[in-house]
């Protein structure tokens, strides 16, 4: 009897250690191998670096809110905004006092940062994302902030819209998701063209120290 156990439970086990390598080891190994062959870039996070420093990453959102940067997406994240390892919404109901609260809080803040601006103010400028990391923005979103950007920097309005337009992206294969703007990205090129224009870097935000930190 014991050994037609054995005989019951040998190809058992050699199928459950031959599938473990192959799923384990051999699969992932391979994938990871041809990942990094045709998508670098993606495949070790996207990174954006500059002067071999790693500012952030495309697919990660930062807080800002020096007035001479773009701000993005509001995050709900705990403990502090953008944490990739505690992804998530605050799973507030629209019509909830906590939430409108914290609209009216949003946009106040944004009508303080730039008074003189009375256009209707962007739904994503003031609602969380339901991962608390995006890090694009809507064009309108953008658009909305160049009075206040350029003015904190010194810039022109027509040069700050024109940054925009270029970091605009659209619909990915021309019809999945909406046009675009990377928030770092944006405020990357911005730097760039406050440098060149001899002007220095916006401040700090209030949990980045800099761009990309």
């Amino acid at each position: 009897m014991f050994k037609e156990i054995l005989r019951t439970l040998r190809p058992a086990c050699v199928m459950l250690l031959v599938l473990s390598l192959l799923t384990g080891l051999v699969y992932p190994t391979a994938i990871t191998l041809a990942a990094k062959a045709l998508f670098p870039g993606q495949a070790e996070g996207s990174l954006i670096i500059e002067s071999g420093k790693v500012m952030g990453s495309e697919l990660l959102g930062q807080q800002f809110s020096d007035p001479g940067r773009f701000w993005g997406r509001p995050s709900a994240t705990t403990p502090q905004p953008y944490n990739a390892s505690a992804s998530g919404g605050s799973n507030l109901t629209p019509a909830g006092e906590a939430q409108l609260k914290a609209v009216r809080e949003r946009v106040e803040a944004l009508r303080q940062a730039d008074p003189g601006n009375t256009a209707p103010v962007p739904a994503d400028l003031v609602t969380a994302s339901a991962s608390g990391l995006d890090p694009h923005i809507s064009p309108a979103a953008a658009l909305f902030q160049v009075h206040r950007v350029a003015l904190a920097r010194g810039l022109s309005e027509d040069l700050v819209r024109e940054l925009v337009a270029r970091q605009t992206k659209g619909r990915t294969l021309g019809f999945l998701g909406e046009p675009r703007v990377n928030v770092l990205l944006l405020n990357r090129a911005l730097d760039r063209e406050a440098l060149a224009s001899g002007l220095a870097p916006a401040g700090a935000s209030a949990h980045n120290t800099d761009v990309g930190q």
